[in-house]
């Protein structure tokens, strides 16, 4: 009697048949630009909108986990503009990435992101996937400090700490070229930098902006993750990082550590 294939093995197999027919019909820049859209509303607006709405279809619920306090949080009118907003902001990225992947297919460039028949092994997305946090850690954390220095706080950043109680949609809710400097940049070149394969990138991408947008829900799910964040945009002056190993080194994460005693 034959052993079952697992549901891995069935799948694995299908996904690289897929992803092979894919490779063959589509130019790397078009594979590269769609879906790299698709995983923008898969992962950031579909949650984004999700933890929203939970004012609306659970609101006692919604109650019992927001960190900050009812007075506190931005009105419908606040959160509309926040949407027009964020939609603005990623027009502006996939302008400027469509206008960068068409000069450099013009010019006989390949993409910065490997896009080849094969998917890449597991133990390749893991490390490039760590590699690339630790990577954007540096890049965000350093460019979050210097958009705090007054001048650029006032002309730029100021934007984003609208909302002293965040809410999801609000992570992309930034002066232009903050958003594109700050948060697009930190989390785009760190795979292109390694070389890595575009679903590694894809991988990294989903994982940031889902953890984006929960960092920013202003709920204390997932063990309180949004907290160090939450207290970043009360506060202004700490919690400057995502993983908060820079907080940690550069003692950033002081008054997170003293408020919890």
């Amino acid at each position: 009697m034959e052993v079952p294939k697992s549901i891995l093995d069935q799948v694995l197999p299908q996904a690289a048949a897929i992803w092979a027919d894919i490779v063959s019909k589509y130019s790397p820049q078009k594979i590269e630009f769609v879906g790299t859209l698709l995983l923008q509303f898969l992962t950031f607006w579909l949650p984004s909108i999700c933890y929203t709405l939970l004012d609306v279809v659970a609101p006692t619920f919604s109650q019992r986990h927001k960190i900050q306090p009812a007075p506190k949080q931005p009105t419908r009118r606040e959160i509309a503009r926040c949407f027009f907003v964020v939609l603005q902001n990623q027009l502006l990225a996939s302008i400027i990435h469509l206008t960068l992947l068409s000069a450099a297919s013009k010019a006989g460039l390949k993409s910065t992101y490997r896009i080849e028949t094969s998917l890449p092994a597991p133990v390749e997305i893991l490390r490039d996937v760590i590699l690339s946090m630790l990577m954007r850690e540096a890049l965000f954390y350093y460019s979050h400090r210097l958009l705090h220095i007054p001048s650029l706080y006032v002309r730029i950043h100021k934007k984003h700490h609208r909302f002293t109680a965040p809410i999801a949609l609000a992570a992309q809710f930034a002066h232009p070229i903050e958003h594109i400097f700050a948060n697009t940049l930190p989390i785009s070149l760190p795979p292109q930098l390694l070389g890595s394969h575009v679903v590694t990138f894809w991988v990294f991408l989903a994982y940031e902006l889902v953890n984006t947008a929960t960092v920013h829900s202003g709920y204390d799910f997932f063990c309180q993750k949004a907290k160090m964040h939450d207290l970043h945009h009360e506060k202004f002056n700490l919690n400057y990082g995502s993983l908060g190993l820079l907080d940690w080194v550069h003692g950033t994460d002081k008054l997170k550590k003293r408020r919890a005693e």
